[in-house]
Order: structure tokens, then C-alpha cells, then sequence
């Protein structure tokens, strides 16, 4: 089978290796696309050699068929499609003695921690599967995984329909968390700067604010009649998104962390005081979230296409990770990691 192996030093080299028998309570799943994504850019970019090192395959949004079972499994069939929920939990620690595996103390991150996606047999653990509806095309299957993200953030901010919800930061996240924010009947409104994904929020019908043209907070409270945003997402990563998500505030409203920060950003304590704010930290997603993910895939609730703005083979992996790195206007990439069809 052929491999993606990242080497370090902002480079992948494709190998062709002999694909291993799924051990006991595992399953080999044939990988149909893979997607690309904020945390495989870091890998990338060397920030996370020492956990990854420099041989591994990774990859974790992802579409596939089951091609074998190993022993004792028979919750999935060889044909089915499924996604992988890639998160394997230890079951033995005080998050999951309380029911958040997702937040383990020990959690593994498939594709991370363990090869990833980006080769052409994975086996995983049989518990990640997930069952993907036969009218789900595959390539629009390997968003499973990050709109389960955006269900979990829009979860986790207790989303109430007619409420005004701010998304800081167009990226596909934060893209994904405006459409779920939106089937879910919040008000939307989005900022971002990238004149680029500006457009196409726009064209998927959001109100969009570059805070680079005009006052975010100021437009904000003309938006909502001077009450601010009810929900803010930070989805941006950056520390004026951060300033941005008080000052934007209503009063009594949460804030959902969603990005991950580099560097300590500055927050103003002084206006979840002044506001009664809440903030909400929201990290990867649960099961109930993935299977709301797939539902809303297979309702056609989202714009998919508009998300995938291309597709490359793996033999192209490295100049897609190069022009990812580099384009204003990319927003989801995809893999074509195996010759499965579309359909």
C-alpha cells in the first residue's frame, strides 16, 4: 500500500509499505479522502516533532470502507463506510470515571500519537467507527471530523434559537461553527480579514465584518440594537480576536474558546466582571457530536462544496501541504488517498 510518512523539515515522503492484518478488536479501514487540516499544518511547520517525530503517517478527517475485521469484532461489516472518531481514551482516569473520554487524561489522538490517515489501509480501534449513510458522497464524508468540531462548540455554548452569535475568525472552522450555528437558528454574524474567505462567507449568505474596514465592536452593537453578540465563538487564534470577543460581549453572554493559542493571549478579566461573562473551553467533540455531524452531511444542511475549495492525490501531498501554507484563498484541502468511488 502506499504511505504519506512526514520527515520533519516541512517534508513527506511517499513510501510504499505492506498493509498489517488488523490485530484483535481492530479494523482495516480502505481511506477514501483525507482532509487537511490546522493541526496537520503544525505538524508541518516542525511545532510538533516532539510529539510526532520524524517517521510518522498522519490524518485524522477522513472517509473510508471497511476492508477487514480483526478477531472478536462485529459491530461493523467489511463494505460498510464509516468515518473514524479519532480519539482512543483509557477508560481507567477521573475524566472518563466521569464521562468525558473525549478530555481523557491519557487520550491518544489518532494520526497523531498513532499513524494517521494519509496511507491507504488504516487499522484503528472498532469503538472510533462511525457508519456513514450510503447517499453520503465520500469526499463530503471527510468533513465528519471537523464538523463534529463545530457541533461540539456550538454544544458546549447551549445555542438557543433567535440568539445573535459572533464568529471570530473565517477559516473552516470557523466557517463550519457559522453554518452549524446557523442550522441551529442563531443569528449570525462573522469577522473576519482575509478578503478571500470574506467573499465566500459571503456568497454562503452570512453577514461578514472585516475589522480591518470598520469597528467589529461598534458594527456588533448596531447588528444587535446595542446588546452585543449573545454567543461569541473565537475561532481565530489570534489575540485580537481575543480583545474582540469581551468588547463584542452582551451582557451575560458565553464565549466559546475554540481555537488553539501559540502564545498566552491577553484576556480582559475586567468584562466577564463588569458583564457577568462566561467563558467555555470546547475541545474536540464526543460521539453524539459526530453522529449530528454525519446527520448533517447526509441532510445536505451545509455547503460542502464551498468548503472543499480543491482535491489532490497523495502522491501530491507535499505541494499541497507547500500551497496550503501559502494561498490566501484555500479553505479545506483534501487528499484522494485511495481509488474508492465518490459516490
Amino acid at each position: 500500500m502506499t504511505a504519506a510518512v512526514y520527515r520533519g523539515n516541512r517534508s513527506f515522503v511517499i513510501e510504499q509499505r505492506a498493509a498489517k492484518p488488523p490485530e484483535p478488536g481492530e479494523v482495516a479501514v480502505g481511506v477514501a479522502y483525507c482532509g487537511i487540516c490546522g493541526t496537520d499544518m503544525h505538524v508541518f511547520h516542525g511545532n510538533m516533532d516532539v510529539r510526532v517525530g520524524h517517521n510518522r503517517v498522519i490524518g485524522h478527517e477522513m472517509s473510508g470502507t471497511v476492508t477487514a475485521l480483526g478477531e472478536g469484532v462485529s459491530q461493523v461489516a467489511v463494505g460498510q463506510k464509516v468515518s473514524v472518531r479519532p480519539l482512543d481514551s483509557c477508560g481507567d482516569c477521573p475524566a472518563c470515571d466521569a464521562s468525558h473520554r473525549h478530555i481523557c487524561h491519557n487520550l491518544r489522538f489518532l494520526g497523531l500519537d498513532t499513524d494517521g490517515a494519509m496511507q491507504q489501509i488504516w487499522n484503528v480501534p472498532a469503538h472510533v467507527l462511525h457508519i456513514l449513510p450510503d447517499g453520503l458522497r465520500m469526499e463530503h464524508a471527510a468533513l465528519v471530523e471537523p464538523v463534529a468540531v463545530a457541533c461540539h462548540d456550538v454544544r458546549r455554548a447551549a445555542l438557543q434559537a433567535g440568539e445573535d452569535v459572533l464568529v471570530i475568525g473565517g477559516g473552516p472552522i470557523g466557517i463550519l461553527c457559522a453554518m452549524v450555528a446557523r442550522a441551529s437558528g442563531g443569528r449570525v454574524l462573522l469577522s473576519e480579514v482575509n478578503p478571500h474567505r470574506v467573499e465566500i462567507a459571503r456568497k454562503l449568505g452570512f453577514d461578514v465584518i472585516n475589522p480591518s474596514e470598520e469597528d467589529l465592536s461598534a458594527t456588533v452593537a448596531t447588528r444587535t440594537e446595542g446588546k452585543g453578540a449573545d454567543i461569541v465563538f473565537e475561532v481565530s487564534g489570534t489575540q485580537a480576536g481575543v480583545d474582540d470577543m469581551t468588547a463584542c460581549a452582551a451582557v451575560r453572554a458565553r464565549i466559546v474558546m475554540v481555537a488553539i493559542h501559540a502564545q498566552k493571549p491577553k484576556i480582559d478579566l475586567f468584562q466577564f466582571f463588569w458583564r457577568e461573562l462566561e467563558l467555555l473551553g470546547a475541545r474536540v467533540y464526543e460521539e453524539e457530536d459526530y453522529e449530528q455531524a454525519i446527520a448533517i452531511l447526509a441532510d445536505g444542511d451545509i455547503d460542502v462544496d464551498a468548503v472543499i475549495t480543491e482535491i489532490r492525490p497523495l502522491s501530491a501531498i507535499q505541494t499541497a501541504f507547500e500551497d496550503l501554507d501559502t494561498s490566501p484563498t484555500a479553505l479545506k484541502s483534501l487528499i484522494k488517498v485511495g481509488e474508492q468511488q465518490c459516490a
